[in-house]
């Protein structure tokens, strides 16, 4: 089996892959998180959200086709680096006028989950697409 030899990267191809991810993270956010602000007072005094599950879960739907887009040109840096970079700036964004002022816990927490994720996805969307198109995984 003949290898091609791989192409050199250029540094616009770079950019994109790292800003579509990004730009999409912060869309994302705004769309399916950003508008809920309320929380939720039940009966017996106790609180919930402001955000429900099916929010967060379109999220995420949303955002694994910016990572395996990314991912599946050899972009892994850019798909984890964007996803967790856009998500990280809208969650600080969007929780920094928290009083308590534990707003940071919950930006580190998004932070370090997008990271694993992300990393997660795009070295199993790597792995699976590289031997298709003949390049070594």
């Amino acid at each position: 089996m003949r290898r091609r030899p791989q192409e050199p990267r250029s540094p616009v191809s770079l950019l994109l892959t790292i800003l579509v991810p990004t730009v999409l993270s912060l869309a994302g956010w705004a769309v399916w998180l950003g508008w809920d602000q309320q929380r939720d007072v039940h009966p017996d005094g106790s609180t919930t959200g402001p955000y429900e599950a099916w929010q967060v879960i379109g999220l995420v739907l949303t955002l694994l086709v910016p990572v395996c887009w990314a991912a599946a040109r050899r972009h892994v840096a850019g798909a984890v680096l964007g996803t967790t970079g856009g998500l990280t700036v809208a969650a600080f964004y969007d929780w920094s006028d928290d009083a308590s002022g534990l707003f940071m816990v919950g930006v580190v927490m998004v932070m370090v989950g997008s990271l694993a994720v992300t990393a997660g996805l795009s070295a199993v969307v790597g792995a699976v697409v590289a031997p298709r198109n003949g390049r070594p995984g």
